[in-house]
């Protein structure tokens, strides 16, 4: 079927999106303000420069683990048994020794809110077989989500001077952990012992929002010699979910502080709403060869977005000049884009109304005759 693309329409219409100007923290390396449920970017600063970040790594771990138990390969009961590698597992742990056994949800406890190497370490295995082909399934994930500038060399997210990622990287990773529903209790429990009966740990999460701010929704902090105090936080007001990274911190208090200022800012500036969009802008498509000779046109169920009130949204529609038929109700002909200045916020199908079928001598003789004869 020959489809001839042209671009036919561009309108303005009066919808509000623009990041808000952020001022240098002299204290963080990188900063980022997102939204959760579209991922826009509502404040950055140095949002592209690849720095070391730590045990933040881990959210991959945890990603990875909730895709395996969404896909049935483990389940928050299932038992899985250490192996010698973490008896020698420097840095945070829930002390697991050789043959020691816990459930996911114990290691998912233990790596979200105690930030455990050991337990990163079992749920790798127990995932991809050994690290290096979890490591590579990290990586493989981590291009899957468009996570451009990342590279991951281990699932406790040990320093190393290859194992990098950004801010506007660690912004896209968080938005999909916050999709997993079932990584939420772990991510946002202050204080818990794990394993009481056979070696208690006492897990206290280093992300202090969990305990002090109301609608935290959690993910991670971390402190390392390389990549120093980190945090990504998330909290939800009137609707809007906010994620805010901060990274490179020298100070364990201001990467909360700077947080913190993040999520007000866009709690105070942003909402969400739907874009408005008027159908009344979409001219029915030519269809040729059909029994009808054009086709109506809808748009698909339209996201929200965070928008603020300083300048405009552009909406791009792209249409094909016709189409041939025969065409499907429901089939994707075109494309809305809202963009703010070149960034591209997101895109809706333009879809077809009506099914139009292909015109064929029977059809077009009785078409002919009800002309002639009525």
């Amino acid at each position: 079927m020959k489809r001839i693309f042209s671009f036919f329409m561009i309108l303005i219409l009066s919808q509000w999106f623009i990041p808000l100007p952020v001022h240098a923290e002299e204290n963080a390396k990188a900063i980022l303000l997102s939204e959760a449920s579209t991922g826009n970017v509502l404040m950055e600063e140095n949002a592209d420069t690849p720095l070391p970040v730590g045990s933040l790594a881990k959210l991959m771990t945890a990603y990875l683990t909730a895709k395996a138990i969404d896909a049935g390969e483990l389940q928050l009961d299932t038992v899985l048994t250490a192996g010698e590698s973490v008896t020698s597992m420097s840095g945070a742990s829930i002390w697991l020794q050789a043959g020691d056994k816990a459930t996911v949800e114990e290691l998912l406890f233990g790596i979200l809110t105690g930030n455990a190497n050991d337990a990163s370490d079992v749920l790798a295995k127990a995932i991809s077989g050994d690290e290096k082909n979890f490591v590579m399934d990290m990586n493989a994930t981590a291009f899957e989500l468009g996570m451009k500038s990342t590279w991951f060399t281990s699932p406790q997210g040990f320093d190393d001077p290859d194992a990098h990622s950004t801010a506007r990287d660690l912004s896209k990773l968080a938005c999909a952990v916050l999709q997993c529903d079932i990584l939420s209790p772990y991510m946002t429990t202050w204080r818990i012992i794990i394993r009481e009966d056979s070696t208690p740990a006492d897990l206290v999460n280093e992300n202090t929002f969990t305990r002090t701010m109301e609608h935290c929704k959690g993910l991670k902090a971390c402190h390392s010699p390389e990549c120093g105090q980190c945090v990504i936080a998330s909290a939800e007001q009137n609707g809007l979910t906010c994620i805010a990274i901060v990274l490179g911190c020298d100070d364990e208090d201001e990467r909360f502080a700077i947080a913190k200022r993040l999520l007000r800012n866009g709690f105070s500036n942003y909402k969400v709403t739907v874009p408005a969009f008027s159908e009344e802008f979409l001219q029915p498509l030519t269809i040729k060869g059909g029994t009808e000779n054009a086709v109506l046109l809808e748009v698909s169920e339209l996201p929200a977005l965070a928008v603020s009130g300083e300048e405009q949204l552009e909406t791009v529609i792209v249409l094909p000049e016709f189409m041939q038929a025969p065409v499907k109700k429901g089939f994707p002909v075109g494309m809305v884009y809202f963009y703010h200045e070149k960034t591209l916020l997101c895109e809706v199908p333009l879809l077809t109304a009506d099914a139009v079928g292909k015109m064929t001598f029977s059809h077009a003789w009785g078409k002919v005759c009800k002309y002639l004869f009525s």
